[in-house]
């Protein structure tokens, strides 16, 4: 996940004051302030953007930790972003995310990085500006994607995903998808939970069949 870039969604240098910080944010929460803009969602949504970047701007402590990570991300070559969330660019990042998926060997992949980068897409603040939208099409295609990206993660990793995925609002033939998906994972799990308890019972059984017979 790229770092967003407070700077640039309220049009300042990094050097701003305080003062300069607060006259940007009140200049263009003017500009796209929904009664303004008449809950044109684009301008709603970059209006939740520059609301965020105000309050992380201004507070100290989440400040500080924000410039210690545009400070990492600056030294490991990373490149900030200011895009607005919105259906077309969370659906862009699911594909991206899916194609990368399709070139990887699913035994070793970093399992955990998977589940970080998906959480980082589907935060509650994503999801608020999503709704914004109400593009249901584009929610279920979403959805869509991003259930064949889980299919490589455990169900423990896989649930609170789950949980995330059913707060988009997709029609509801897709809210019945996530109700039959999670049965599905939930009966592969008891399979393999099973298996593993039979195979060690089967393990254990030829081990002392071999040591009574060895005596």
């Amino acid at each position: 996940m790229h770092l967003k870039d407070y700077y640039a969604q309220l049009e300042i240098q990094p050097s701003a004051s305080l003062a300069e910080i607060k006259t940007a944010y009140r200049r263009l929460a003017i500009q796209y302030h929904p009664d303004t803009t008449h809950n044109d969602p684009y301008s709603t949504a970059r209006f939740i953007e520059i609301k965020e970047a105000y309050e992380i701007l201004t507070h100290p402590v989440k400040k500080e930790m924000y410039l210690q990570q545009r400070w990492y991300q600056q030294s490991i070559g990373r490149k900030r972003t200011a895009t607005i969330i919105s259906p077309e660019t969370l659906l862009k990042q699911s594909l991206e995310l899916e194609r990368y998926i399709s070139k990887l060997d699913v035994f070793r992949m970093d399992k955990n990085g998977l589940h970080d980068y998906i959480a980082g897409l589907l935060t509650n603040e994503n999801l608020e500006k999503l709704d914004v939208f109400r593009d249901i099409s584009t929610n279920d295609e979403i959805i869509r994607i991003l259930l064949q990206c889980l299919q490589p993660l455990p169900l423990s990793l896989t649930i609170p995903l789950l949980e995330q995925l059913n707060k988009i609002k997709g029609s509801a033939a897709t809210g019945e998808k996530l109700k039959i998906y999670l049965a599905e994972r939930q009966k592969k799990h008891s399979r393999e939970s099973y298996r593993t308890w039979i195979i060690l019972l089967v393990v254990i059984a030829i081990c002392l069949l071999i040591f009574f017979l060895g005596n």
